[in-house]
């Protein structure tokens, strides 16, 4: 039973070949393409006010040389939301719950801030690693501590994003299991268990949504530092 439980997040395949890149492939075919002329439709101007509301939120603390980011934040931004609220439907497959895919976008989005500061503000960014005010016998820990923490962020990124939808999903599929256990023996148990399940698919939305949006937001927290 427990191997069932986490085949969820096995990555599927068709003769042999596996369908995850069809699965990150295939929300980018789900978004409208703006036309060309003055008047949009519903999905169409809702879509472009939200991307811009986000764009502009995330783009208020940084200064022009971080504004470059903005097509790749908000890109970044949209790709995860669909993702993962496609994952949520039934008989389907979230890539953002394996960690590979994650790492894939925290390591080299993260290492490209680290390179930007070090090129632009090489003193600023290695100034970092030294609190200001240090006492002299605490600065070799302190310049390791805060190296180590450097290197963990983009852990911490892919981390985060896999154990939130996969404790979610995880969560969803035991209550829904109970569900059809109980349903024959205990019917009133059951249905208050439903209930719980619907409370809980509420809250998975959400947190799909939350995720993407906190890891996006830490990007530009380290961009910020660079910049």
């Amino acid at each position: 039973m427990m191997v069932s439980f986490f085949d969820q997040f096995a990555s599927p395949s068709f003769l042999g070949i596996p369908l995850i890149a069809v699965a990150i492939a295939l929300p980018w075919v789900l978004f409208p393409t703006p036309p060309s002329r003055w008047m949009n439709n519903r999905l169409i101007t809702i879509q472009t006010w939200f991307i811009n509301r986000f764009t502009n939120q995330l783009m208020l603390p940084l200064n022009m040389g971080g504004h470059k980011w903005a097509l790749l934040l908000a890109s970044l931004m949209v790709f995860l939301i669909t993702i993962n609220m496609l994952g949520l439907l039934p008989y389907t497959f979230t890539p953002t719950t394996q960690l590979s895919l994650n790492m894939g976008l925290a390591v080299p989005l993260w290492l490209a801030t680290v390179i930007i500061g070090m090129r632009n503000q090489p003193t600023v960014a290695l100034g970092h690693l030294l609190p200001e005010g240090t006492p002299i016998p605490l600065i070799p820990v302190l310049i390791i501590i805060e190296t180590i923490s450097l290197f963990i962020r983009p852990l911490a990124l892919g981390v985060r994003l896999t154990a939130n939808l996969t404790a979610g999903h995880l969560l969803i599929q035991l209550i829904a299991t109970a569900v059809f256990v109980l349903m024959p023996m205990m019917p009133t148990v059951a249905i208050l268990t439903a209930t719980v399940l619907f409370l809980l698919t509420l809250l998975e939305v959400a947190v799909a949504m939350i995720q993407a949006y906190v890891f996006v937001l830490l990007l530009s927290l380290y961009l910020q530092e660079n910049v």
